[in-house]
């Protein structure tokens, strides 16, 4: 992680603060969820896709058909 520091309005900080604690975050991890929310998510920002032995080809042809046998 790295550290930042950023400048609010007070009004928009008290916001914040009051929905980071209606969802029962804390204010950073608030910040985070709404960033990563404007900014979409990228699938090198989930762990499963950052697995280069498992996702380096297309896979199977039948994938959708038969992925009950792939399962």
């Amino acid at each position: 992680m790295k550290r930042t520091t950023i400048m609010l309005s007070e009004q928009l900080h008290a916001r914040a603060e009051r929905e980071a604690k209606r969802k029962g975050v804390s204010f950073a991890h608030f910040v985070r969820l709404a960033l990563q929310s404007a900014l979409g998510r990228s699938p090198s920002d989930d762990p499963l896709y950052a697995d280069d032995a498992v996702f380096m080809d297309d896979g199977p042809r039948d994938l959708a058909a038969d992925h009950d046998r792939y399962l």
